[in-house]
């Protein structure tokens, strides 16, 4: 490498093919969705997780449903309710953090106001 080359070039260009890789391969496993699950499913899940003590694994999670459902439909769902901010996605498993109750809600409104 010659010295008059910046270095910063080369690291850019590093995370440009990085990132634009990852976006792809983002795109991909969005296209490679069989199907979406109904809301029912969803519903199910819900249940599931709010009735868990604590973190529960994917595989104690699927033994835990009253009906089958693919993994592929399950990672979907957790996928879902990750983003809502409902559960959280952790070493030792996915454990329901959403609370629904009036309470809280009026202390965070409150919180948020002050």
């Amino acid at each position: 490498m010659v010295s008059s080359e910046p270095k910063g070039l080369y690291i850019s260009l590093y995370l440009y093919i990085f990132i634009t890789n990852k976006l792809i391969q983002v795109i991909n496993m969005q296209e490679e969705v069989l199907h979406y699950p109904r809301l029912d499913t969803v519903l199910m899940v819900e249940n599931v997780l709010k009735k868990a003590d604590l973190a529960i694994s994917k595989n104690e999670l699927l033994r835990r449903l009253p009906k089958q459902i693919m993994r592929q439909t399950l990672n979907v769902i957790l996928d879902y309710l990750e983003e809502k901010g409902m559960i959280m996605i952790g070493e030792k498993g996915i454990l329901w953090i959403h609370n629904e109750s009036p309470k809280m809600k009026r202390l965070l409104k409150k919180s948020a106001d002050a």
